[in-house]
């Protein structure tokens, strides 16, 4: 068993993992929707997109037993702001999703990260929206607008990564 050093980028890590649950259930309660384009975007989406990336960078620094314990975190502590059925499906959908996100991730991580965060938000982003509509708002209505608020969030957030990596030195993946 490898034992990981709590540094104060695994602090940040797992406080904004938690965070972005939160954010992404709290936002979902406040504004169930927002129209871009010809889309209808649950506002929690652009939040749910980067909890995605932050968890796999989070894998990395503290292992995967911390980062399911941030899922379940994140999770209990969505309770406190959002109403009872956005909580319940966030804590299905994100408990499914991420452990999906996980099981890609951590066999492509050895390739290059950069390409094994973007497979696994992907894949991560797809299980998240089809379990979360149904059980939050009772259809797949806003799937389009999900998909596309989580991928643009997703995008982002790759793409810093590689730049950030890129001037460090590391060869992006």
């Amino acid at each position: 068993m490898t034992t990981r050093r709590w540094t104060l980028a695994a602090v940040v890590l797992f406080s904004g993992y938690a965070a972005t649950v939160v954010g992404a259930n709290w936002a979902s309660t406040l504004w169930p929707a927002i129209a871009v384009a010809a889309l209808q975007i649950p506002a929690g989406a652009l939040f749910a997109g980067l909890a995605f990336t932050v968890r796999d960078l989070l894998q990395d620094a503290v292992g995967t037993r911390t980062t399911l314990l941030a899922i379940a975190l994140g999770a209990a502590l969505s309770g406190l702001v959002a109403t009872p059925r956005i909580a319940l499906a966030s804590a299905a959908a994100f408990a499914v999703s991420e452990l999906v996100d996980l099981a890609v991730y951590t066999p492509l991580r050895r390739r290059g990260r950069i390409t094994a965060v973007g497979l696994s938000n992907a894949v991560g982003l797809l299980v998240d929206s089809l379990l979360f509509l149904p059980l939050a708002f009772g259809s797949l209505t806003y799937l389009a607008g999900q998909l596309a608020g989580k991928t643009i969030t997703t995008v982002l957030a790759v793409a810093v990564l590689a730049s950030a990596r890129a001037r460090r030195g590391a060869v992006p993946a």
